[in-house]
């Protein structure tokens, strides 16, 4: 991993680097059309005024940073459409961005990025398990952040690993609120002097989830308020390719250290469960046809009330119906359709296995083909 203090030059995409210096200059010098996922954390222009104090006097350590600081809504207004004009340029048509905010600045993000072209997919509310206490107690104690998925047009074939999301959710479907800790203990970055290296680091577990949801192994990935690393390192763990953008040389630094101590996972385990539409289609015949069950062959629903018989041409007949594997389990309980894959048993060693189990294996000699 290497950064360069100077503009990229546009002739060629280098990944694996930090590049120093302001996000919209770089992104404006990066090639056109080639980022597959953006993930962005921007300045949250919290307002601050004065400091903030526990019910101990001690002090908060809130974003106060100059970095986050903004003379008027109107001067943060058009930092977010000038970055966001930058950043749709370099996603590629079907590229998406993540952007995440606070109550402070997220609807006025969201507003840049609706009016710059981006079509929305969803809002994710991230709820911190363990906000920090409203301590002044005049407020609702703030415990999510928003997250915009929004893919680069409306006409954009967005990666969206469905299958993938829900397996990690126990086979059930992933919900738009995602319940994840804050970054504490030994995942909070600290500086030389034991404070915490930067105020607004995010969970690896929040980006291990977006980079999951939608991007693919060998995609690349930038993050243009890149901090202390975070998406480079979850990143570079899931064999995706990075890009970082950062200003600060403190923060540059610590993302350099952090990045080079990851080791990516093996190749066999960064694939992802792919969408069941995006599986190639295999006919029940063709699971006759390669003797995999034979004609004649009798089959079951699972809890054995219904039974239909194997054709050589790839339908099956029970006693009142004939046609394809969908047809008559539908016809046999007396339904508007069914998932014959999955309805229908056939017998090995006297235990029950669906007919699933050959047509994932087809699968699984075409992937490998």
């Amino acid at each position: 991993m290497t950064k360069t203090g100077s503009k990229p030059r546009p002739a060629q995409l280098k990944t694996g680097i930090i590049h120093a210096g302001d996000c919209i200059e770089v992104m404006r010098a990066l090639p056109e059309n080639s980022i597959d996922l953006i993930f962005a954390d921007p300045p949250y222009n919290l307002q601050l005024k004065g400091e903030l104090h526990r019910p101990d006097n001690s002090r908060v350590d809130a974003v106060d940073d100059h970095w986050d600081q903004f003379a008027s809504f109107a001067a943060y207004d058009d930092f977010s459409r000038k970055w966001l004009a930058a950043a749709r340029r370099v996603l590629k048509p079907n590229g998406a961005i993540w952007v995440i905010g606070s109550y402070h600045n997220i609807f006025r993000v969201g507003t840049a990025l609706q009016d710059a072209g981006f079509w929305v997919l969803n809002d994710v509310v991230w709820r911190k398990s363990n906000p920090m206490p409203n301590f002044r107690g005049k407020r609702l104690t703030n415990a999510h952040e928003t997250m915009i998925w929004a893919a680069k047009s409306d006409q954009s074939k967005y990666v969206f690993n469905y299958e993938a999301l829900k397996a990690m959710n126990d086979d059930v479907q992933m919900r738009s609120d995602w319940v994840i800790p804050l970054c504490t203990g030994s995942e909070r970055i600290k500086n030389e002097d034991g404070v915490k290296a930067h105020p607004t680091q995010k969970p690896e577990a929040l980006l291990h989830r977006v980079l999951v949801a939608s991007t693919r192994p060998g995609d690349v990935v930038l993050d243009p308020f890149f901090g202390t690393g975070t998406t480079g390192a979850v990143a570079k763990r899931l064999g995706r390719k990075f890009i970082g953008i950062e200003r600060e040389a403190d923060y540059r630094k610590i993302a350099e250290k952090r990045i080079a101590a990851v080791r990516p996972a093996d190749a066999d385990a960064l694939a992802v469960t792919p969408a069941k539409r995006a599986e190639p289609r295999v006919p029940f015949g063709t699971v006759v046809e390669r003797g995999l069950l034979a004609p004649g062959e009798k089959l079951w629903s699972l809890n054995g009330r219904h039974t239909a018989k194997i054709r050589a041409d790839g339908t099956v007949i029970s006693s009142d119906a004939r046609g394809s594997i969908h047809q008559v389990g539908a016809a046999v309980q007396g339904a508007p359709s069914c998932n014959g894959w999955t309805f229908w048993h056939f017998k090995r060693e006297g235990k029950p296995v669906p007919i699933d189990y050959w047509r994932q294996q087809i699968r699984s000699e075409m992937r490998d083909s």
